[in-house]
C-alpha cells in the first residue's frame, strides 16, 4: 500500500493540473457576445414599443467588461458597460451585471442604478405594458476556441 501512495498522488496531481488550463471565458469573448445580442434586442424592443424601426446593423455597440472578483477570465460575475448609438449618433451608456457559466451561457441584467433603460416592464406608445427586452436577457457564446482571442 505504501508503494502505491506516490503513484496515486502523482495521478491526482496530473488530473488536477489537466483541468487548470486557461479559461475560454475571457473579457473579449464576453464583450463580443454582448454587443450583437444587445443590438438585436434594441431592434426588437423598438418594434414592440411601436417606435420607428432601426436595423440592428445600424445600432453600434461597444462593450467593456471585467470580472467583479478581479480575475482576468473564467465563469462567474462580470460587470459590463455598453456604449451604444443608433443612426442619429446619440451615444448612450448602460451598465449590466452579467453572470457567465462555464458553457458560455450568460444572463445580463441592467444595473439597478441605471434608469434610462427602464425596468422589467415598460409602457408602449399606445399604453400597453410589455416586457422590457433590454432589462434582462440570456444568450450564449462559443467556448470551443473557434474565433478565439
Amino acid at each position: 500500500m505504501i508503494r502505491r501512495a506516490p503513484a496515486v498522488v502523482l495521478a491526482l496531481i496530473a488530473a488536477l493540473a489537466a483541468g487548470c488550463g486557461a479559461s475560454p471565458i475571457t473579457s473579449r469573448r464576453v464583450e463580443r457576445a454582448l454587443g450583437p445580442t444587445f443590438a438585436n434586442l434594441v431592434h426588437a424592443q423598438l418594434a414592440r414599443m411601436g417606435l420607428p424601426p432601426v436595423a440592428a446593423s445600424d445600432i453600434k455597440v461597444t462593450a467593456a467588461c471585467y470580472r467583479i472578483d478581479g480575475r482576468r477570465s473564467g465563469p462567474g460575475d462580470w460587470a459590463c458597460t455598453l456604449v451604444w448609438s443608433g443612426p442619429n449618433g446619440a451615444t448612450l451608456h448602460d451598465k449590466y451585471d452579467v453572470s457567465v457559466s462555464s458553457d458560455g451561457c450568460y444572463t445580463a441584467t441592467a444595473d439597478a442604478a441605471e434608469a434610462q433603460l427602464g425596468g422589467p416592464i415598460v409602457t408602449t406608445t399606445d399604453g400597453r405594458a410589455v416586457r422590457n427586452l433590454l432589462h434582462a436577457f440570456d444568450a450564449c457564446f462559443d467556448t470551443t476556441g473557434i474565433g478565439a482571442d
